[in-house]
């Protein structure tokens, strides 16, 4: 049976500042995130599984992806909370904001890497996480393989 790639994407919502940066993005600021997850893996071959001929459910991959990143960074504010933006994070949060205190500087490549993490951890053993692509604006973005690391 062959190895099979697929690929679901995701959007969400999200502010962040970098600590210490020597342009504009030091400042508190949003972007339009758009996630695209890749796994690999051979199609479900038992002709009585209900999901027979996938690799994994888009929905389940979905389910994952929603519960462990968009539904946690959508519309929230992400700082390094080994930085003085902790000050600012409480305050926001002290205001009813929606605030995540990373151990990252919250650069779109410190984010994919911890995206990484936390999905690998809930796929099914016979699925890989094989990349993905976290697009912060329509021409930048970073990418993860699994190749590379």
């Amino acid at each position: 049976m062959s190895n099979i790639r697929i690929t679901k994407q995701f959007s969400f919502e999200t502010g962040h500042a970098l600590y210490g940066y020597d342009g504009k993005c030091r400042n508190v600021h949003g972007h339009s995130y758009k996630l695209s997850v890749t796994v690999i893996g051979q199609p479900i071959n038992d002709t009585d599984h209900v999901k027979f001929g996938m690799v994994i459910d888009f929905s389940d991959l979905k389910k994952i992806v929603k519960e462990e990143i968009v539904d946690v960074f959508d519309h929230a504010t992400v700082f390094n909370k080994n930085t003085p933006h902790v000050d600012l994070a409480q305050e926001l949060k002290n205001r009813g904001h929606n605030v995540l205190l990373v151990n990252y500087q919250p650069t779109s490549e410190m984010m994919v890497i911890d995206f990484s993490e936390k999905i690998k951890a809930r796929l099914p053993q016979n699925i890989s996480l094989h990349s993905l692509k976290l697009q912060e604006t329509a021409t930048s973005y970073a990418e993860w393989f699994a190749s590379d690391n």
